[in-house]
């Protein structure tokens, strides 16, 4: 398999990643491990929380998206990795039984000016509902080597 370099990317790209269905038991190990808040871990305080009912910690939600990007693209990259994320949104609350589909826009290429071997694949990174509602959202930038170019 030959791999992804940054040179074979173009902003306007769109990437699907796959999908994830989020369940009870996931929602609560995970908030119960990293995220105790109520109304991830308790349901009759998720049912009394502004909330309604028990969601799934935003964290969560940016490690599923996470996993999906590693296996719907990146393990296929020439990754060098990333130097940050410069913006995470969490837009509407992640609930039992909702599944998740996710994307990967890619809005800007820069080669890098300081280093020829790499550059950067900016990226708007979504999430979206059973319902098309979009989730989360996140804007990072993808670390990726060059063509060699002999």
């Amino acid at each position: 398999m030959s791999l992804l370099h940054l040179d074979d990317f173009e902003a306007g790209q769109v990437y699907e990643l796959g999908e994830y269905r989020f369940t009870k038991d996931e929602i609560l190990k995970f908030a119960k491990d990293f995220d105790p808040q109520p109304f991830h871990i308790d349901e009759e305080a998720a049912a009394n929380s502004n909330y309604g009912g028990l969601i799934a910690s935003g964290w969560h939600t940016g490690s599923v998206f996470m996993r999906l990007l590693v296996d719907g693209l990146l393990h296929r990259c020439a990754g060098m990795g990333s130097p940050g994320v410069d913006e995470m949104r969490w837009l509407a609350p992640v609930r039992p039984g909702d599944s998740l589909s996710a994307r990967l826009e890619v809005d800007d290429v820069r080669p890098s000016k300081s280093k020829p071997d790499r550059g950067f694949v900016v990226t708007r990174g979504v999430l979206t509902n059973q319902n098309g509602d979009e989730v989360f959202t996140l804007r990072a930038p993808f670390m990726l080597r060059r063509h060699e170019t002999g």
